[in-house]
């Protein structure tokens, strides 16, 4: 007998046999559906906190660094790094770390937070950038062949930069032919690439090699005769 055939206190029979036997399992399944409503919304509310938090260190590590106190920059970025490893600003915060360090004469130091976003940061630019520091940082170590290992990469929307960069590295290398068509490479990008048009005219004049010379164009008029 279907349920739209029985009476009233039949069906009220019928309801309450299904509560016994389903009961526990439909309670359960609302407790849990209200547990993880509510572990999302603590979730969130905890990556809001701590979001807020890194936000606000960095704020303090940026306020330092425009008052000229980069020893409390670099403990405020340390506490950040430590604190918040997965936020965004703790990217930021190593760049930062790296800077002080080559801006102190400690070039050494700033390979690892550089190498660390390069390898490890969820920024693509971020990654380029750190990438493009750490080569020049390299050239400027007298290693240049390692520079242009560094930017063995697909350079993307920095196309320019790391062509002018690898110049660099091959200039450092005394190789000015190997430079020169790195820079006109990083001319040719400078739209997409973000090169500096204006220095890299003057690093390719700087190499002192001779221009690549124009083709003759065709003469106008009559051929050419034969001198007597």
């Amino acid at each position: 007998m279907t349920e739209e055939y029985l009476t009233d206190d039949e069906q009220l029979e019928h309801v309450k046999r299904l509560a016994v036997e389903y009961g526990p399992w439909m309670l359960g399944s609302i407790l849990i559906g209200v547990a993880a409503v509510v572990g999302w919304r603590y979730y969130q509310h905890h990556q809001n906190e701590v979001a807020l938090q890194a936000a606000s260190q960095f704020a303090d590590m940026t306020s330092a660094l425009q008052h000229d106190d980069p020893i409390k920059a670099r403990q405020v970025a340390g506490g950040l790094i430590a604190q918040y490893p997965a936020s965004p600003y703790a990217d930021q915060a190593k760049l930062i770390l790296a800077r002080l360090y080559v801006e102190e004469g400690q070039g050494a130091k700033a390979v690892a937070p550089l190498t660390e976003v390069m390898d490890g940061s969820k920024d693509t630019e971020l990654r380029h950038i750190a990438r493009l520091r750490l080569a020049r940082l390299q050239i400027d170590q007298g290693k240049p062949d390692d520079a242009l290992t560094t930017l063995a990469d697909s350079p993307g929307a920095f196309a320019g930069r790391y062509h002018e960069v690898r110049g660099d590295a091959f200039f450092a290398k005394k190789d000015l032919q190997q430079a020169q068509a790195e820079y006109k490479e990083a001319l040719a990008q400078d739209s997409a690439g973000g090169a500096d048009a204006a220095l890299l005219t003057l690093k390719i004049a700087d190499l002192g090699l001779p221009a690549a010379a124009a083709p003759a164009a065709p003469s106008a008029g009559l051929p050419n005769q034969a001198k007597p």
